[in-house]
């Protein structure tokens, strides 16, 4: 690999970090009830859902946007504002752009659309941030 540099713990920690900021994100002090709202669901149906297997896929997919942002800014001359600039452009401009390119077409709210939308760019920012601050 040259010069380029992967921080193995710093890309779990980013890794991690999408639970820890996605339990915060909709969580009832921020956008539970409006996220629920905007997905029609209810409690009962909430917790009839199988969080084992939400959360272990949640977390192999987080893995996987790590390490793709992690080797796409492994060369060794990045830093903190770089990666973090990288970070949320990756998500504005990849991850929230497509998430409502399909909510159009699925016909979903625009209320819906920024708080979802607004959650990658800040996940896809504070992993940029994670992975350049800790090199």
């Amino acid at each position: 690999m040259g010069d380029n540099q992967i921080n193995h713990l710093a890309v779990a920690v980013a890794a991690i970090s999408n639970l820890v900021l996605g339990g915060l994100w909709y969580s009832p002090w921020l956008f539970y009830n409006a996220w629920k709202n905007e997905n029609g669901l209810t409690e009962e149906a909430l917790k009839n859902q199988k969080p084992v297997k939400v959360f272990t896929i949640s977390l192999l997919l987080s893995f996987l946007m790590s390490y793709n942002l992690a080797f796409f800014l492994a060369d060794a001359k990045t830093d903190i504002g770089w990666e973090t600039t990288a970070g949320f452009l990756a998500g504005f401009g990849w991850a929230a752009a497509i998430f409502t390119v399909i909510g159009l077409y699925e016909m979903r709210s625009w209320r819906y659309l920024l708080i979802n939308s607004s959650f990658f760019i800040l996940y896809f920012t504070l992993m940029g941030c994670i992975l350049g601050a800790w090199r």
